[in-house]
């Protein structure tokens, strides 16, 4: 959609820089498409926004209007739950959740997984997370050293090319164009990126010690504002990335959610207009609730506000990313190439990712585990889901919506 009406329709930005950018974005930690829209804000400086504060304005505002959708169809669920009609919708969303995670997983997979080596990489990561519970950063860790020590010996396994084709494709003349000069802001000044880095360091360091003077540092809201910092900075590959991580911390380690809440979020995540990583608000609004951190006789207050620290700390590094970096990504932007360490990555990200696929298949065929019985209508749900999506190509919202019906008529028939 960005892409359609920023470099089709408005011509704000060339293809070549528009996909310059987005290069960047995907190899940093985070999600990738608000940085997009931070990075495209932040360039416009004196064309249609204006440097910083465009790029701030831009991010803010792709997030915002989800952050309080999210935040009122999370009171809805909280309070309305258990209501037959929410419980059947849900209970035809969940298998379609988990079609679109194993979809994820194969088109990712498709475009990154080139050689046997890579492949091999993916399915170390699956074993490693999967059975021996491998912290996801330390997976990302190793998965970059491996590849930088195997491009010495053998580059040409650990080459991948940009996963975008169509570079070279023109929409016509734009604003911000192939051979317009990088504006004066987006040059690379050390005394720019020590401010930059300061404010965002305070911002961050402010808050932290605000919920550490008001919780303590044990305190719910504080550790929360530290874990979702680390999911901001550890989870390279996007909103997919993200969830492992987040269901590992927030659900095994901490215990602020339960597993069916985790998998209901992921629901409303995958209906909710904006960013899929937005799904965070979620964990956060309900965390806040069950251990009512904030408020404990005024949940919803409490979930408002456990909602908005966690976004605010999970989007917080993807400004100071670009903002820092973004001087540096232009000035190479005729040398656009995948380092080592991100092929690397993105091959472990690939099993991490169907990892989560495994978990929310166990989790929504056998809800109350394999001494129960098996689901078999989730199952075939499911299975529909993913043949739609991957066979006749049908959009994620028409798959949810019909599953979602289909939840509906089974929970009453």
């Amino acid at each position: 959609m960005m892409h359609q009406e920023l470099v089709e329709k408005r011509r704000w930005i060339s293809e070549h820089r528009f996909l310059h950018a987005l290069n960047y974005t995907m190899v940093l930690p985070g999600p990738e498409a608000q940085q997009l829209a931070t990075y495209i804000g932040w360039l416009m400086h004196g064309v249609l926004m204006h440097g910083v504060w465009g790029g701030i304005v831009a991010g803010v505002l792709f997030v915002l209007p989800s952050l309080f959708i999210l935040i009122g169809l999370t009171w809805i669920y909280m309070v309305y739950g258990d209501v037959a009609v929410v419980a059947g919708v849900l209970y035809g969303i969940k298998p379609a959740v988990t079609a679109i995670v194993v979809y994820a997983a194969y088109r990712i997979g498709s475009k990154a997984l080139k050689n046997n080596v890579l492949r091999t990489m993916a399915v170390l990561a699956f074993i490693s997370i999967y059975f021996f519970k491998v912290p996801f950063p330390m997976i990302v860790i190793m998965a970059g050293i491996i590849a930088y020590i195997g491009s010495r010996y053998v580059a040409g396994i650990f080459q991948l090319g940009s996963l975008h084709s169509g570079s070279n494709k023109s929409y016509g003349p734009a604003i911000i164009d192939d051979d317009t000069p990088v504006p004066e802001h987006a040059r690379f000044k050390w005394s720019r990126f020590i401010l930059f880095l300061s404010v965002g360091l305070a911002l961050w360091a402010g808050m932290i010690l605000l919920l550490m003077q008001a919780y303590g540092w044990q305190g719910t809201p504080t550790q929360m504002g530290w874990f979702f910092t680390k999911a901001a900075l550890f989870t390279i590959g996007g909103a997919y990335a993200v969830f492992p991580y987040v269901k590992d911390g927030a659900v095994e380690y901490y215990n602020w959610l339960s597993k069916t809440e985790m998998m209901d979020g992921m629901a409303l995540g995958e209906t909710t207009p904006g960013p899929l990583i937005m799904v965070v608000a979620f964990v956060g609004f309900v965390s806040a609730w069950n251990t009512q951190s904030f408020a404990t006789d005024m949940l919803p207050l409490a979930g408002i506000l456990g909602a908005c620290v966690v976004t605010f700390f999970t989007f917080l590094p993807s400004f100071l990313f670009i903002l820092l970096g973004g001087p540096a990504v232009e000035a190479t932007r005729h040398d656009v190439k995948f380092t080592a360490p991100l092929t690397g990555i993105t091959a472990a990200v690939v099993g991490v990712i169907f990892n989560l696929a495994v978990y929310f298949a166990y989790h929504t065929l056998w809800p109350k585990g394999f001494d129960g019985r098996f689901e078999w209508v989730a199952a075939f749900i499911g299975v529909v889901a993913f043949v739609a999506l991957t066979r006749f190509k049908v959009g994620i919202i028409p798959v949810i919506g019909g599953c979602a019906a289909a939840g509906l008529v089974y929970a009453f028939f």
